[in-house]
């Protein structure tokens, strides 16, 4: 069984309000990309495709992958226009062989071990896995205006987060098809914020949900930094 890991760390993180890109912000000592990549380095994953901008892959290469000895990045491409642009360029570079695609956001460092054995386990049985947590907040949906329309029963939802796990199959064929309508979707104004939407829109592969973990944060705004830190610290802390 082969698993291959597309990291992506692409974006800009403009909500970040800093120079900096955000999955290249020093934690503890060590940029946010270097987490999650040495997470999978230690894992029981066969190897990493890291998806960065154009301008940051010499940076990528030198400043983490070379720097921190991560030897299961097989490579390092360009990223896209948008997400799936990204994930695309990752998975036309995975060679033959693969069984399971592991997606995962580089702004998300904190991706641990028996999260991906819960996942790994999960996609061999249903094809999908997709890391989530149960909603902590009551949440509403609004219109337009932001007026309420309906309340969903807090039981049934959950928020989404990365890894995202498919068989290679089912998502090279979600996206195949995906790109033959990329026009029409794009026309149409329909937006895709993650890789189960592909699936779910694209094929008719059931995506299962499996328990992601409430340290698996993405850092998005600086508020995040801080709760970043302290999950930094304490996994510094348990390793010694």
């Amino acid at each position: 069984m082969k698993t291959v890991a597309i990291v992506l760390a692409a974006g800009s993180g403009s909500r970040m309000n800093n120079e900096v890109k955000k999955q290249y912000i020093d934690i503890c000592g060590k940029p946010v990309l270097y987490y999650c990549l040495k997470a999978f380095q230690d894992s029981f994953i066969d190897e990493i495709i890291l998806v960065t901008a154009k301008e940051d892959m010499e940076y990528c290469k030198e400043e983490i992958v070379r720097r921190y000895s991560l030897g299961k990045v097989r490579c390092v491409v360009s990223g896209g226009r948008e997400r799936y642009n990204s994930v695309m360029n990752g998975i036309r570079m995975i060679k033959e062989g693969c069984d399971y695609v592991y997606i995962h956001d580089g702004a998300r460092p904190f991706v641990d071990q028996e999260m991906l054995l819960r996942l790994q386990s999960c996609v061999e049985e249903f094809k999908t896995a997709i890391a989530a947590v149960p909603s902590k907040d009551t949440v509403k949906v609004v219109d337009d205006e932001n007026y309420v329309i309906s309340t969903p029963n807090r039981k049934t939802v959950w928020q989404i987060q990365t890894p995202q796990v498919f068989d290679y199959a089912v998502v090279c064929e979600a996206y195949e098809r995906m790109f033959a309508r990329l026009v029409n979707i794009e026309n149409e104004g329909i937006v895709i914020t993650d890789d189960s939407m592909v699936v779910e829109n694209f094929t008719n592969v059931k995506v299962k949900l499996v328990e992601g973990s409430y340290r698996n944060i993405k850092i998005t705004t600086p508020e995040d930094l801080l709760t970043a830190e302290a999950f930094a610290m304490a996994m510094e802390e348990n390793e010694d």
